[in-house]
């Protein structure tokens, strides 16, 4: 510490407290929080908008066919969930009595489809998205049509086939 003195004036020439390399580091740590918590919230928004772009790969199912129902386990202008390898799959049975299968995967963002009976039609709940029997989209976002299945009646059950 030294004293200076001009004129009048009396300094005290005292060196700061070593608290610099505290403050540094302190900053560089909030300067990380705040750097990585913007970089989190902007890859939560980008995210959904790729995936929406870039709709989900098909993956193999695992099986080419499968047992989905007996035939008096579903009534005209019915429908079943059942599982399709490793997928749920969407069993049909229209008001005339035939028989459609298709896939129970939106092709928007995966969600399991369900058949609506009121107006005949498959429902996304997800995002509002309509379906056709035939599966070919009719409203909301679905980029494309389900998948599907040929359907084959033998005795008493009902299989469903892969084409």
């Amino acid at each position: 510490m030294q004293i200076m003195t001009t004129g009048d004036a009396v300094s005290l020439d005292v060196p700061p407290p070593e608290t610099h390399a505290v403050d540094s580091s302190r900053r560089k740590l909030l300067k990380r929080f705040l750097g990585g918590g913007i970089l989190a919230s902007l890859g939560s928004f980008i995210y959904p908008v790729l995936r929406y772009i870039v709709p989900p790969v098909e993956t193999n199912l695992g099986v080419d066919s499968v047992v989905a129902a007996s035939a008096n386990e579903l009534k005209p202008n019915s429908a079943k969930i059942f599982r399709f390898g490793s997928r749920p799959a969407l069993l049909i049975r229209t008001a005339e009595g035939d028989y459609r299968a298709m896939s129970a995967t939106c092709t928007h963002l995966s969600c399991t489809v369900q058949y609506r009976k009121d107006v005949r039609q498959i429902w996304c709940a997800c995002h509002n998205g309509t379906y056709d029997l035939n599966g070919r989209n009719m409203s909301g976002p679905p980029p494309r049509p389900l998948e599907q299945y040929q359907v084959h009646v033998q005795g008493d059950e009902i299989q469903v086939i892969r084409t």
